[in-house]
């Protein structure tokens, strides 16, 4: 999205604090600060329901990243809690007071979009200066700020530079740093990084992270790329139209999903079909193809398969194992390789197992000396495979 101006949100001056001065902010200094989302709807007279019950907190220093497809609802959600939109219906709290109905300029959020929108005409330091210069702030503190958020990001020696004279991931950061200057309760990002070729959003996603821990600011994020929620949230909400469909750590919402949509989105896994025939320690006991039985993990979000009920688990590729002979797995199948690829750090094996291709994402070794036509035996753990529940629908 492309804007014309720099967007921030600026808080009321307090009463009685001098306009050239900026007070010093840090992460204990900011542990009050808090965001709830609680179940917001955005709906339009069409009878459209773009967001529907979301739900979530943001904590101080926490960076939270809203992940899904176009039209899953993640950027509508980010625009109410900023204020460029206004809920059907909902509360959106910080540290307890309902934020749902304040223009955007009466809350303290920063907020960057995929377009810079830096001034051409200012120079690095008078672009960050400029949400101080809008709330009073002299100029002599006005500048010392500018510079202490320059030298944050790595920037202090462009300071006299236009933004033109700044290479893309440059001037990325010079949004992020204008979007800081004025201590904002925390920061909104709506797909950033998205203009930039691979090799720099990487290394930008780096830097955001040592940025976010430098300056302590709680950030909120949204993206459609797995691998760049994965690298930079500590926690990660998937929505799927308009809801937020699981919400957790990144190693648990990818290791246990808990639809099909949810597995398939981030990233490949093998969905496996069976009948449920007991449960144990916290597992359901699955009869697969050929007869083969198993345990897999329950989802916390689903109803527990009953005796006879068909089930879906999923289990990644890379949670797979080439066994040898006489090795053991709490789960074991036996199957012919199809195709094989070697990917450098891995090797990507198809086998034909269970009725069914399984894709299996073994090191090397002992995947070397595997080869197109060998028998192999694969097995995986009760924490490797997990029961989904179906409410979703699969993708990938």
């Amino acid at each position: 999205m492309n804007v014309a101006l720099p967007i921030v949100s600026l808080p009321a001056q307090a009463e009685g604090t001098p306009a050239d001065e900026v007070r010093p902010r840090g992460p204990v200094a900011d542990a009050r600060h808090h965001l709830e989302v609680d179940r917001v709807w955005k709906s339009y007279t069409s009878g459209v329901h773009v967001v529907r019950d979301v739900s979530f907190s943001l904590a101080q220093g926490e960076f939270l990243t809203l992940l899904g497809p176009s039209g899953s609802g993640k950027t509508s959600t980010l625009m109410m809690v900023a204020g460029f939109e206004a809920p059907s219906r909902g509360a959106i709290r910080v540290d307890g007071r309902d934020v749902a109905q304040l223009p955007p300029e009466r809350r303290n959020f920063g907020v960057v979009f995929q377009g810079y929108a830096l001034f051409p005409h200012m120079t690095v330091l008078e672009n960050v200066a400029f949400p101080l210069r809008m709330k009073s702030v002299g100029g002599a503190a006005r500048r010392r700020a500018a510079m202490d958020m320059l030298d944050k990001v790595g920037l202090a020696e462009f300071a006299a530079r236009r933004p033109r004279e700044l290479s893309g991931g440059q001037q990325q950061r010079v949004a992020l740093a204008r979007a800081l200057v004025f201590e904002p309760d925390a920061l909104l990002l709506d797909e950033p990084l998205g203009a930039l070729d691979r090799k720099l959003r990487e290394a930008l996603q780096i830097e955001i992270k040592q940025i976010q821990r430098r300056v302590g600011v709680s950030i909120l994020f949204v993206t459609h790329d797995q691998d760049e929620a994965m690298m930079m949230s500590d926690r990660v909400a998937v929505m799927q139209d308009g809801r937020i469909v699981q919400l957790g750590a990144p190693d648990e919402v990818y290791l246990h999903p808990e639809t099909p949509f949810v597995a398939g989105f981030l990233g490949e896994t093998n969905l496996l079909r069976g009948q449920c025939v007991g449960q144990q320690g916290g597992c359901a006991v699955v009869r697969f193809a050929d007869g083969v039985t198993g345990p897999a993990r329950l989802s916390r979000g689903g109803a527990r398969p009953g005796v006879g009920a068909a089930v879906l688990a999923s289990i990644r590729p890379e949670r797979i194992g080439l066994l040898a002979r006489d090795a053991a797995a709490d789960c074991v199948v036996e199957g012919v390789v199809a195709d094989r690829v070697f990917l450098g750090r891995h090797t990507r094996l198809v086998v034909q197992a269970l009725g069914r291709t399984l894709v299996v994402s073994a090191a090397e070794p002992p995947a070397a000396g595997v080869a197109r036509g060998a028998v192999v035996r694969l097995g995986w753990s009760r924490e490797d495979a997990q029961i989904l529940n179906e409410g979703g629908d699969a993708t990938g």
